[in-house]
C-alpha cells in the first residue's frame, strides 16, 4: 500500500540524519589491511548464504502487489514490503512544518545516480537491521553494468566495488559488492546490489544494513531475491 508523500518525506528525512552520521562523507582514509580482510569475508560469507535455507514471504513486482515493478521476486519470510511515494502526487512538502528540509533530505534519499527508489522491503519484523530497496530508472541506452557503476558512484564512502555479471530468470545484468566507509564513525561496511535492465527500464535491488555483521545476517533474503528475479 502506498504511503504518503509528507509521512514519507517525514520518515526519509529521519533516515537521512541517522545515514549521515552512520555513513559520513567520500574520502575517508581508509585502513588497507581491514578493509582487504573485510572484503575476502565478504566473499565467504556471500556463499555461504547461498547455502542458507530462507523461506518465502511471497512474491511482490506484479500489479496489485506491495510494489509494482518492472521485475518480480520473492522477500523472504516476515519481511514487509511498502512502496515508496515520490511524492509525484502533487502533494505540497513545503507546505508541512520544516517542509524545505524534508523535502532536499527525501530528495537526496530517493535519488542514487540514475535510479530512483521504488520498494522498500524492511527486515525488521524478522529480526535484522536493514532493508532491501529497489531502485527503478527510465528506459535508456546504459546497459546494468553501467547504470550499477552510477549508482555505486553516486553512494558517499564507496569503495573496493567488485563487478560480476549476472544471469537468471532470462535476465541479464550485473552485480556489486563493495564496501562503503563512514568518516565520522570510523567504520566500513559491507554492501551489494544486483541491476538488470528491462523494456521499462533498469531495476536495482541493493541490501544494505546497520553494519557488515547485519549485512551478512541478511544475504539469504538477497540470494532468495536474485533466484526468483523474473521479468515482471
Amino acid at each position: 500500500m502506498l504511503v504518503g508523500a509528507g509521512s514519507v518525506r517525514r520518515r526519509l528525512a529521519q533516515v537521512a540524519l541517522l545515514a549521515g552520521v552512520l555513513t559520513g562523507c567520500s574520502g575517508a582514509a581508509e585502513d588497507d589491511a581491514r578493509t582487504s580482510a573485510s572484503a575476502s569475508a565478504s566473499a565467504d560469507a556471500t556463499a555461504d548464504a547461498s547455502d542458507t535455507a530462507v523461506k518465502s514471504g511471497g512474491t511482490i513486482g506484479a500489479a496489485g502487489s506491495a510494489c509494482p515493478l518492472p521485475v518480480t521476486f520473492d522477500i523472504a519470510k516476515d519481511w514487509e514490503a511498502e512502496a515508496i511515494d515520490t511524492g509525484t502526487d502533487g502533494g505540497d512538502a513545503s507546505a508541512e512544518p520544516d517542509g524545505e528540509l524534508a523535502q532536499e533530505l527525501a530528495d537526496a534519499l530517493l535519488h542514487q545516480g540514475p535510479v530512483t527508489a521504488a520498494c522498500e522491503v524492511d527486515a525488521k519484523p524478522a529480526g535484522n537491521i536493514g532493508f532491501l530497496r529497489v531502485w527503478t530508472g527510465k528506459p535508456g541506452d546504459d546497459d546494468a553494468r553501467a547504470v550499477l557503476k552510477e549508482f555505486v558512484a553516486a553512494e558517499n564512502g564507496a569503495s573496493k566495488a567488485k563487478y560480476s555479471a549476472f544471469e537468471g530468470g532470462g535476465l541479464s545484468g550485473a552485480e556489486v559488492k563493495y564496501l562503503v566507509t563512514s568518516e565520522l564513525l570510523e567504520e566500513t561496511k559491507e554492501e551489494s546490489a544486483v541491476a538488470v535492465t528491462t523494456e521499462r527500464g533498469p531495476v536495482v535491488i541493493h541490501l544494505g544494513g546497520m553494519d557488515t555483521d547485519e549485512h551478512r545476517a541478511m544475504l539469504p533474503a538477497y540470494e532468495l531475491a536474485k533466484r526468483t528475479l523474473r521479468a515482471g
